[in-house]
């Protein structure tokens, strides 16, 4: 069965917990402190599988959880550390906040891999805690919790070429008549149930990729028919190939068709004048030609001609079922595809997770001079400990969270009723920065 969407529930690890223990040998009888530190929980990853091209290993287990860490233990022994769980998906699977709708991460193009939720960071224990005054510290920090998520995933088929048309006008013929696709094909509506995707191979050794996107119908941007499960599918495309009934075969217009079609995608939030378009005028074997040319009457290719192309959408007449006309409309759409560019075709995340998961304001923090110098203050406490467990200063969007959470959360208003002026030093944790207004 095809899957192309998803909802899961994901947990990274759980930091495992700093143990508290003292040196005790032979000869040693009051040794120092010797807990060891816990180990990291994992981490939950997302990456791509070539392999892969639906999401259906998501539809029934819904629960995804990494290894928490090992806690720490005497001698000085670190915790292991938790095991990542990696969580294979089809390229162009899109993952998203379940409570807003927002885009978190886009797994296509450069982005094969992501670190979407981090384990908790491992406790440290009783032998960080000894000073020249308290040699022997009976406490052990404990491992930070592990974090859950519920998220959607909507895998939207990366695709140069998105074919388009109303049920029954041919497109799963004409998709198996010009690539190696093997779409289901029968006379009834809605026959083609699922997106099929169809590599077209050309002489040059310049092919592209089209996807059948499941008959649209009037309607389908607010949920009528099929068209509004898969209208997902069309939104990486670099071009439309609409597909008509030149011959009018069920009683439709065709020019009337292709008005729809537009107005759906437009519904849907496709911005049609950025995308090139192409109309295929199918069943032409059905239209005696001569007919219209003895009584000058217009034809329908005249009338879908006459309707279009003023508007620089080029019409070509074809047979899906006898292959006439094809091979002319394949050159259009490869050259087509050589002057458009692939930019676009990432989605961009629109919310981090450390946004969606904060830090408890709840929890406690502190600013205090240096005793040794009055120009270096120090934050500490468990609300900074416990995001700087989560955060990943190293990369841009991680030090703009950073920088975020110093302001919301009141730090950087404490450290001016402290006392600090520009270009003192400022250490939270083990990272510092230069205070500037």
């Amino acid at each position: 069965m095809f899957a192309d969407r998803a909802k899961i529930i994901i947990k990274s690890g759980k930091g495992g917990d700093g143990h508290v223990s003292f040196r005790r040998e032979k000869y040693v009888p009051n040794g120092g402190p010797d807990g060891g530190d816990g180990g990291r929980g994992g981490n939950i990853i997302f990456e791509v599988d070539p392999g892969m091209n639906t999401l259906a290993n998501y539809r029934y287990n819904r629960k995804f959880s990494a290894g928490n860490g090992g806690d720490g233990e005497k001698r000085k022994r670190h915790g292991a550390d938790g095991a990542d769980l990696v969580l294979k998906v089809p390229e162009g699977t899109v993952v998203l906040d379940d409570k807003s709708g927002k885009v978190i991460a886009d797994l296509s193009g450069d982005n094969q891999r992501t670190i979407l939720l981090r384990g908790g960071r491992g406790g440290k224990g009783n032998m960080n805690f000894a000073t020249p005054t308290m040699q022997a510290p009976h406490y052990a920090q404990p491992g930070q919790p592990a974090r859950e998520l519920e998220v959607r995933l909507e895998l939207k088929l990366i695709a140069d070429v998105g074919l388009v048309g109303f049920p029954n006008v041919g497109k799963s013929t004409f998709l198996s008549r010009i690539s190696n696709a093997t779409p289901k094909i029968a006379n009834y509506h809605f026959t083609t149930l699922v997106p099929n995707l169809g590599v077209v191979d050309m002489d040059d050794g310049a092919g592209f990729v089209v996807a059948d996107i499941p008959g649209l119908i009037e309607g389908a941007s607010e949920g009528a028919g099929l068209g509004f499960q898969f209208l997902r599918h069309i939104e990486r495309t670099r071009m439309f190939i609409h597909l008509v009934d030149a011959s009018g075969s069920e009683g439709r217009d065709p020019v009337e068709d292709i008005h729809k079609i537009n107005a759906e995608l437009e519904k849907y939030g496709i911005d049609l004048s950025s995308r090139r378009q192409v109309i295929a005028a199918n069943k032409m074997d059905l239209i005696y030609m001569e007919y219209y040319e003895e009584t000058g009457e217009e034809s329908p290719l005249d009338h879908l001609r006459a309707a279009f192309e003023p508007e620089n959408i080029p019409v070509f007449p074809i047979s899906a079922a006898t292959g006439e006309g094809i091979r002319p409309l394949l050159y259009h759409i490869q050259q087509e595809l050589k002057e458009i560019p692939r930019e676009g075709m990432h989605f961009e995340p629109e919310v981090d997770v450390e946004e969606i998961l904060p830090v408890d304001d709840s929890l406690p923090f502190q600013v205090f001079t240096d005793p040794d110098d009055p120009h270096v203050f120090h934050v500490e406490g468990p609300r900074v400990e416990k995001m700087l467990g989560y955060t990943n200063l190293e990369s841009e969007k991680g030090f703009a969270f950073f920088q975020k959470f110093l302001d919301t959360s009141g730090i950087l208003e404490a450290l001016e009723e402290a006392g600090v002026q520009d270009g003192e030093l400022v250490w939270v944790n083990v990272h510092s920065f230069e205070y500037y207004k």
